[in-house]
Parts: structure tokens; sequence; C-alpha cells
């Protein structure tokens, strides 16, 4: 039986193992997790850590659940896998897929499964070229996105996501993606006089469509809250708007709810908040808690009737070997009975809306530049200068630093520019929220003191 160590882990991590956005430098000193219990991480060393983001905002019902373990054994036991091609299906996967209109948008009546979510949005962009052409409009291929939008980093996602520093050494871009702003509050510049920022930032979109021409553009596609990009909150009355442009050019609207979904704003799916459905839904990270690979695509009544409608030679030729893999999809189906036997989507409403109120409190920093939040997603945006909003000059590491100081008390997250992104398990406890707050306080007195 081979044994290892801390040090030989590591040794053969560095040796053998390629990361996501890899680069040394950000891998000199790399947590090797082993375990894992509600909110809370344990890595080789033995060191407890407050998992400040879920691990990659997907971890809902938290760590260490047996009860999802059991399904994918049992699952497994029976039928781990068969193929889900056309002709052939299992139980699982159907079942799942009927489950999700239960709890989804309306007007959503049908699922493709894919693995994650950069394979969900893929899907999505190609079904909405395909409804398109099966309704003899073939020159609508164009996606728009928006800046600091996340939407996955293989290639057409890659060319949809616009986070400085993904694209660069993995250009050109697929043809045919525009970016158009996003309706970041903090920082939205071009606002009119007589607008909101909601209202400039739908403004924009619709500008673009139309600088575009509206019989070229697809889709649009948005996360509700943006994620990766820094935790930007919409207004209240920019989704609203968005659908509103959306069908009078008619371009459809694809709701990225990858990180959203599943309970994480306080809603089982975040664009109810704002009385809004989409023509597609990307789904991925929560629907299984991480616990399994699953994502997919959720699509209208009107869209599923293309699909049908076409003649054989123009059929949806899109595929997956694992879509609808059967112990995937078992597990997704666990997954989301303890979200609703546990009452985690209120749960994720009420400890958000705490975990918001307490870093409200850290404005009392002059370095804290904005707090923002929905349900269990919040960022806190550092600056160097509250009356520029300039940003601190990167060769000072001050961001690092105040990550550094917040794993010394206990606390593991990520930073996206000079935002601390909190986005921790569906089941975290009002003291364990409290510990994020505080644990940040701490961190950022430690390394920027000065009171505002």
């Amino acid at each position: 039986m081979t044994t290892w160590t801390p040090a030989t882990l590591v040794a053969d991590d560095r040796a053998h193992l390629l990361h996501p956005l890899q680069h040394p430098a950000d891998h000199a000193a790399p947590h090797v997790w082993v375990k894992g219990r509600g909110a809370v991480l344990t890595d080789a060393e033995g060191r407890e850590y407050l998992d400040g983001l879920a691990c990659l905002w997907n971890v809902n019902v938290g760590h260490g659940r047996t009860e999802l373990a059991e399904a994918a054994a049992a699952q497994m036991a029976t039928l781990a896998y068969g193929t889900n091609y056309v002709g052939s299906s299992n139980v699982p996967a159907i079942r799942l897929a009927q489950r999700l209109t239960e709890l989804a948008y309306p007007n959503l009546v049908a699922t493709y499964f894919a693995s994650g979510g950069a394979e969900a949005n893929e899907s999505a962009f190609k079904t909405a070229r395909f409804y398109w052409k099966v309704k003899g409009q073939p020159q609508k291929v164009k996606i728009i996105s928006r800046q600091y939008g996340y939407h996955g980093v293989t290639m057409a996602a890659m060319s949809a996501t616009a986070v400085p520093g993904y694209a660069k050494m993995f250009e050109p871009l697929v043809p045919h993606f525009v970016h158009t702003a996003a309706p970041y509050p903090y920082r939205l510049t071009g606002v009119r006089p007589d607008e909101t920022v909601g209202q400039a930032a739908a403004r924009m979109l619709e500008e673009t469509i139309l600088r575009e021409g509206p019989d070229t553009v697809a889709a649009f596609i948005a996360e509700p809250v943006q994620g990766a990009g820094g935790v930007i909150v919409p207004p209240d009355d920019y989704f609203p708007r968005v659908r509103e442009i959306c069908t009078r050019h008619q371009v459809l609207l694809i709701a990225d709810e990858v990180i959203t979904g599943f309970g994480r704003t306080g809603d089982w799916f975040a664009l109810k908040r704002w009385g809004v459905q989409p023509d597609i839904l990307s789904f991925a990270k929560g629907i299984t808690s991480g616990y399994l690979p699953l994502g997919g695509i959720m699509i209208s009544q009107e869209i599923l009737d293309a699909m049908v409608a076409a003649p054989y030679a123009d059929r949806w030729m899109h595929a997956y070997t694992y879509s609808g893999h059967a112990t995937c999809c078992a597990v997704g189906l666990r997954n989301l009975e303890l979200i609703a036997q546990e009452g985690l989507v209120e749960h994720a409403a009420a400890m958000g809306a705490r975990l918001l109120a307490g870093l409200q409190t850290l404005r009392e920093f002059q370095a804290v530049g904005d707090v923002r939040g929905l349900g269990l997603m919040a960022g806190v945006e550092l600056v160097a200068d509250r009356t520029t909003k300039a940003g601190f000059d990167p060769a000072q590491g001050i961001i690092g630093k105040v990550k550094a100081e917040l794993e010394a008390r206990g606390v593991f997250t990520r930073n996206m520019r000079d935002i601390i992104a909190f986005a921790p398990a569906l089941v975290i406890t009002p003291a364990q929220v409290d510990q994020l707050v505080e644990s940040l306080r701490g961190a950022i007195a430690a390394v920027l003191p000065a009171r505002a």
C-alpha cells in the first residue's frame, strides 16, 4: 500500500497534475483537501477552514452528505451508465428532467443534460442557432454577452466570457460573439442624467443589438448575478427591460444560472425575483451540489416545437457521450430532494441577508469601496481610493495579502480582481456567517487598517 505525507502529495501534485488557471506563482503553497463536513474543509495538514465559496459556488448542500454517496452507489450497482443517445434512455434522466419542469420557469418544458456549465452554454449557443435556422432565419448567428460575464472557457464559451485574462493566450476568439455593458452599479459609465443604472445597461444592450442588426443576432446570454466577474447584482429594473428588448427584436434570452440556480440566491432560480422567464436556461454546479459532474439546458415549448418539426436531414445533431448519465442524474434527484426537504432555498435567503448586513459594516474601512450581494452570493470590492474608485497597483499584492490573512483566520475563498467573494454552502449556520464577516474584518484591518 502506498503511503503519503503532505509533502509528498504536494511534490507529486506539482510534478504531475495540471490545474485550472495553471501557474506556479499561484500554487506555491497549495491546500490538499482530504475531508469536508457541512461548510468546513480539512486539508492534508489537518487544518480546518470555513469554505467561503462552497468550493466553486457549487457544494450547495454541504460536504460529507452520505445521502448523495448512497444514491450514487445504489445507481452504480444497478446501472452506472447507459447511452442516452436517441433510441435509448434511463430512469434517473427521465425523472430528473420531469422534476426540473416543476422547479424551473413555467415556460421551460424539456431538458438536455451535459456534464458541466461550459458544455451547457455550448449547447445553448448551438440550440439558438439551430432554432433560427429552422425558423428560416439562418443569418441569426451572433451571441451577445456582457462585460465581466463568465460562461466557461471552452472555445465558444470563452468567446462569450468577458472577464479579463481568460482569452489572451488562446485567441483568436470564435467569430460572431459580441460584448455589451454589464449592469454594474458601482462602475457603469455612460449613464444619462434621466436614467437608472438598470435602464442605462438595458439601453446599451438594445444599442448593441441595433448596431449589429437584429436580423443577425441569435441570442443574448446573461448571468442573473454575475459570479466570477465580481458578484455583480443588477438593479431591479434591468432584467424586465432586457426581456422586453429581446422579445421586441426576436433575440432569444439565455439565462446562465450555472451559479445562481438551485437556491443560491434565495429562489430556486434567480430570474424569478424579477418576474422574467428565459427562452433557454443553462444550469450545472448546484444540481448535484458538485458531488458528480452534471449540467444542461432547458428550453421553451417554442424551441422544442422547432426541434420536433425539423426535417430528419436537419435534425438537432448535438451530443455528448455522458448526456443523461444515469448515476449523475440519480445524485441530482436526491440532491434536489435534500434542498427541498431541508428548506435550503429559504435558509439561503435568510443567511444571505445576515451575511450582506454583516459585510455592510465593513464600510468602516476606507479600502472598502462597495459591498453587494443577493442570497448567499456576496462580494466586497476593495479600492485604493474611495473617491476615484481606483484599484490597487497589482505589484503591491494587496488582495493576496488580504486573502492570506483570511486563511490565517480559518476562511478559504477566492477573489476576482480586488473583490473578495463569498458563496458558502446553503447549510451554513448563523455562527459561521458571522465568522466569515469577522474574519474578513480582521483581514482588512491587518492589511488596510485606515478607517473611513
